[in-house]
């Protein structure tokens, strides 16, 4: 059973938040582990592990980007992120950008014992600025013209719009690794900004 059965939904990304989280209450209060005490052991066992898919069900779906990436990974017939056999590589568009990205953050932080000089700071401030502006526009075009690409598409036209979620998956991955990288090397994040890096 997949998260979108658990919850009786097709595989669409347009789901009202709002009515998933009821029904995440709802069947969480039907098949809570505590009501069920008195049942024998592998009926306590089979409980406990559908709250688990419950809660993993709704961890998934409930945000709309890991929702597109656990689609992404469903339809793959991959269980994980780690499962997938071609991992994504950066995107051409970006390699080169990103090279002189990367060649700054190097020359910054060899050429300061005591840190960045006040102009290579303000340029990568202002780099970091301006990608997490495009990560942000990525993340928009997930959460918009593709999701809505998806759940308007065919069986025929499915296959196109997972390439586009995996490219764009990948831009937004490459991105976000820079803007940790350029954090990193001023010495953290701007208020308000979450890094993602796996540690």
């Amino acid at each position: 059973m997949d998260h979108f059965e658990v919850f009786g939904l097709p595989r669409r990304l347009a789901i009202d938040a709002a009515e998933l989280q009821r029904k995440f209450y709802e069947l969480s209060r039907r098949g809570h582990p505590d009501y069920h005490q008195d049942a024998p052991p592998e009926r306590q066992a089979e409980i406990l592990e559908a709250s688990a898919r419950l809660n993993a069900a709704y961890r998934a779906l409930r945000d709309p980007i890991a929702r597109i990436e656990y689609l992404v990974r469903l339809e793959e017939g991959r269980e994980t992120r780690e499962g997938a056999t071609v991992k994504p590589k950066a995107p051409p568009e970006l390699l080169e950008e990103m090279f002189e990205i990367q060649e700054a953050l190097q020359e910054a932080q060899s050429g300061q014992p005591d840190g960045l000089a006040a102009g290579a700071r303000e340029t990568l401030g202002a780099q970091r600025e301006r990608l997490r502006a495009r990560h942000e526009q990525e993340e928009s075009r997930l959460r918009g013209p593709l999701s809505q690409a998806w759940d308007a598409a065919g069986p025929a036209e499915r296959a196109g719009a997972l390439t586009a979620f995996k490219e764009s998956l990948a831009v937004r991955a490459y991105l976000r690794t820079v803007i940790d990288d350029i954090d990193q090397a001023l010495g953290g994040s701007p208020e308000g900004y979450v890094s993602h890096r796996r540690h």
